[in-house]
Order: structure tokens, then C-alpha cells, then sequence
């Protein structure tokens, strides 16, 4: 059997290195490259001490937690016991996830005659088996592997975040009653230029049940002026709402002014926090589209409505 030591320690290197860079990224660390390298480098030497004689006692749990030890204290360094924990923590979730990932990989493109050569009968009668992972494999998924985790936990992390400032809104329209979840977005600074009146963003299809359809189209491609203009024509359609409507002017995007058509409420109740912010003066303008890509918000909540 011929082993290719240098072609080992180069691959650990990479390995070890890739997962310290992740780590720090995850958990925010501002790193020093070549100590880095340097812990990398000792990662990658514990596994030169397979092919040594009578370095068996290296390979036990002690030794091998105690490398890890070493290497996140080169790498980044003993601020605090709490610090260096949540970075050996952060360390081991890594290692596991991006195994696991390779792992599952693997067996999942395996033939059924793979799985079946693996399997082998012990001498005390049980089943086991054997899973070759070859090393092109690893090389192929182990930066996909390690982006699909830290996208995840990302992912995770920014739900956290805006999760904090989502609100429960409850908006009362005559005997009509609407209840949505609301961002609080404090760069909202929408009023109706005339009343000064803050206004709070909302899907229009939360209001399906008041709303035409004909107008919903209407919102959805921007001609809500279209719907104003045709009040009270044989074209405009009957509104139990008619003498609540505004038009509030923005800019969009390409910084051209546009209309969005908006609704006077008897008053708009936010909850947020366990405290309850009771609006009345406040315009809902109705949106066509989409406000949050999973759907966990359905309306824009002003700043000012929060204020006590």
C-alpha cells in the first residue's frame, strides 16, 4: 500500500483551515491570517502521527479534544473561558454538520450492491458496516458543505433578528376588523403631505372581503389614480368605504413620484413588546404585492405609531 504523506497533510491543512475560517465567520471574529495558518498547520500534523510507530495513545479522546484545544486557542486566542467555549462549541457544530452533510451525501448516491458490499457479519454474529469515502469526494463537497451551513445559520440569524421587531397589528374599520403581523421599519417615513398623517403599509389582499377586484389589479400595477377617477362613473364600481380613500404620493424606485391609494382608519391598536399603542390618526396604504418573501409580516409598521 503506498501512502502519499505530503499529498495527507496538504489535504488536513485545507480541511482544517477552511473549517477555522468558517468558524470565525460564523461567530463574527476578527482573525490574524497567519495564525490561521499556524493552527491549521498543527491540525493537519496530529494527522502525520497516524503513520508513526507506537503513537497509538495520541488517538484517545483526551488527546485529540486537547488538539482542538490548541488549535482555537492559535488561532483566535484565550479572551475569556466563556469566549473560548462558544468558539470550541461553534468549532465542533461545524465539524459535525459539514461531516454529516458529506456522509449523507455519500450513502445517498450509493448503489444498492455499494451497500450491500459493506455490510459484514462479526464474529460475535452482528451486522456492521463499512463506509469508504474517497478522497476526491471529500475535496468536491467540503466547501459546498461548509457555504450550505453557514448560509443556514445566517439564514437562522437574521430571522432572529427581524423577528424582534415584528408586531402584532389590529386595524378597526367601522364594524370591519382586519389582524396581521406588522414590521416596525424605521426607516418608513411615508405621511400624507397635506394631514402630516403617518402611514402604515399593508397587503392589499388582507382586505380581499372589502376590496374589488378590479381595484386589486389595479394596485397591483400601479394605477390607483385609474380607480379615483372612476368614482362615481357608470365604470367605477361601488366602494362601502368611498369617503375613507386618499392618495398618498411617494417616490419609487427610479425616483419618479407615484400614488399609492390609502384608507382612513377608525384607529389601528400595535402590540408590541406586551405594550399597546393605540393609533388613530394613521392612513393604511394598501400594497399589491408582496411585503415579506416568507410571509412573515403582512404590513409595514410607521415608527411614530410606536411612540408613546
Amino acid at each position: 500500500m503506498i501512502v502519499y504523506l505530503d499529498l495527507i497533510f496538504l489535504t488536513n491543512f485545507v480541511i482544517d483551515g477552511a473549517l477555522l475560517y468558517t468558524t470565525a465567520k460564523v461567530r463574527k471574529i476578527r482573525f490574524a491570517w497567519w495564525r490561521l495558518i499556524v493552527s491549521a498547520f498543527v491540525g493537519a500534523c496530529y494527522v502525520v502521527f497516524m503513520f508513526i510507530p507506537d503513537t497509538s495513545f495520541l488517538f484517545t479522546f483526551f488527546v485529540k479534544f486537547g488538539f482542538a484545544l490548541i488549535m482555537l486557542a492559535v488561532a483566535f486566542g484565550f479572551v475569556s473561558l466563556q469566549y473560548f467555549l462558544r468558539n470550541l462549541g461553534m468549532f465542533y457544530l461545524i465539524n459535525f454538520a459539514v461531516a454529516g452533510a458529506i456522509f449523507g451525501v455519500h450513502y445517498f448516491l450509493e448503489s444498492s450492491s455499494e451497500v450491500l458490499g459493506g455490510i459484514a457479519l462479526s464474529q460475535s454474529g452482528g451486522l456492521s458496516h463499512e463506509v469508504t469515502i474517497g478522497f476526491t469526494f471529500v475535496a468536491v463537497l467540503l466547501m459546498p458543505a461548509i457555504f450550505f451551513f453557514r448560509s443556514m445559520l445566517q439564514s437562522a440569524r437574521q430571522r432572529e433578528e427581524v423577528s424582534s421587531f415584528i408586531a402584532h397589528v389590529h386595524i378597526f374599520i367601522d364594524q370591519a376588523e382586519a389582524c396581521c403581523s406588522g414590521l416596525i421599519d424605521t426607516g418608513n417615513q411615508l405621511y400624507d403631505p397635506l394631514t402630516r398623517t403617518p402611514v402604515m403599509i399593508m397587503e392589499a389582499s388582507e382586505w380581499d372581503p372589502y376590496i374589488p377586484e378590479s381595484w386589486l389589479k389595479r394596485i397591483r400595477e400601479a394605477e390607483v389614480d385609474q380607480i379615483i377617477s372612476a368614482i362615481g362613473t357608470e365604470d367605477g364600481e361601488p366602494f362601502i368605504w368611498q369617503d375613507r380613500l386618499r392618495l398618498v404620493p411617494y417616490r419609487g424606485i427610479n425616483k419618479s413620484t407615484q400614488f399609492m391609494l390609502a384608507i382612513k382608519p377608525d384607529r389601528v391598536v400595535i402590540t408590541h413588546n406586551d405594550k399597546t399603542f393605540d393609533s388613530p390618526k394613521v392612513l393604511i396604504g394598501l400594497d399589491g404585492g408582496r411585503l415579506s418573501s416568507d410571509n412573515s409580516y403582512q404590513a409595514i409598521i410607521h415608527p411614530m405609531l410606536i411612540q408613546s
